[in-house]
C-alpha cells in the first residue's frame, strides 16, 4: 500500500511539471514586463522681474565730511534715478558702511614699521525691485553718467526673475508627462506589444538656464538669474507595464 501511495504522488509530480512546462512553452512569445521611458518638457520665457544693485562712495580724513559728500551723492542719484522714470518709492538705500582706512608702513629691508591713519571711507548701496525689466536693463548701462558729477557709483549685473514659477513648473511636469508617454506607446507599438497601466512615476530636478547658453545641469537644480531670456526644463521618467 505504502509503495503504491508513493507512485501515485510521483506520477501526479510528473503530469504537475509537465503541465507547467507545457504552459511555459506554450506562453513563451507573450509580452510582458515593463517599460521604461523618460520625457523632456522644456519652455522658452522672459524674465517679468528685474532686482538691479549699485553702490557709490566717497573718502575723506574727516568722517562728518565724508558723510556730507555722501549725502550729496545720494540726492544726485535719486534725481537722476527719477529723472529715467524710477518711482521714488522704489529706490531702497540701505545703511551707510563705514569703514577706516590704514596704510601699511614698512621699512626698506621690509620690517613691519606700523600703520598710518588715511581717513574714512563710507559706502552706500541701493537696491531696485522691478517689473520694467527693459527700463531698468538700459538705466544699469546708462548710470554711469553720474561719474559726470562726480558720483563714484559702480552698478552690479541685474538679475532677472520669473514671477509665475509654480504654474511654470506644472507646465513643464505636464509636458514632460506626456512626452514619456507618448514614447512609451511607440516603443510598445514598434515592439507588438500593448501599453498597460503606469506603475511608476519619478520627477527630475526643475533647472533654468540661459537661452542658447552652454550652462550644465545641475543634480541639485540650475537657476540662472544672469539671462533675461531663460530656459525652463523638467524630465520625468515613468514606468509602464507591457503586455
Amino acid at each position: 500500500m505504502k509503495k503504491n501511495l508513493t507512485a501515485v504522488i510521483f506520477s501526479l509530480a510528473i503530469v504537475i511539471a509537465a503541465a507547467i512546462l507545457g504552459s511555459a512553452f506554450l506562453n513563451r512569445n507573450k509580452k510582458s514586463g515593463t517599460v521604461d521611458v523618460t520625457g523632456l518638457g522644456q519652455k522658452n520665457f522672459t524674465s517679468d522681474l528685474v532686482v538691479w544693485e549699485g553702490n557709490f562712495s566717497r573718502e575723506n580724513l574727516d568722517i562728518k565730511v565724508a558723510y556730507a559728500e555722501l549725502e550729496k551723492d545720494r540726492k544726485a542719484v535719486t534725481d537722476y534715478l527719477v529723472a529715467k522714470g524710477i518711482p521714488k518709492d522704489q529706490i531702497i538705500f540701505r545703511a551707510v558702511n563705514t569703514n577706516p582706512l590704514y596704510r601699511q608702513n614698512y621699512s626698506s629691508a621690509g620690517n613691519y614699521m606700523g600703520q598710518t591713519f588715511l581717513g574714512y571711507e563710507l559706502n552706500q548701496s541701493l537696491q531696485i525691485d522691478s517689473k520694467e525689466v527693459d527700463k531698468i536693463d538700459q538705466i544699469s548701462r546708462e548710470i554711469t553718467e553720474l561719474l559726470l558729477q562726480g558720483v563714484k557709483f559702480y552698478s552690479q549685473p541685474p538679475r532677472y526673475y520669473y514671477t509665475e514659477l509654480e504654474s511654470l513648473k506644472i507646465e513643464m511636469i505636464s509636458r514632460a508627462t506626456e512626452d514619456a508617454r507618448l514614447r512609451a506607446e511607440k516603443i510598445a507599438e514598434n515592439s507588438g506589444a500593448k501599453l498597460g497601466k503606469l506603475i511608476a512615476a519619478n520627477m527630475g530636478i526643475f533647472q533654468i538656464t540661459g537661452q542658447h547658453s552652454t550652462e550644465d545641469y545641475s543634480w541639485g537644480g540650475t537657476f540662472n538669474t544672469t539671462s533675461k531670456e531663460k530656459t525652463a526644463s523638467i524630465t520625468m521618467r515613468l514606468s509602464y507595464s507591457v503586455r
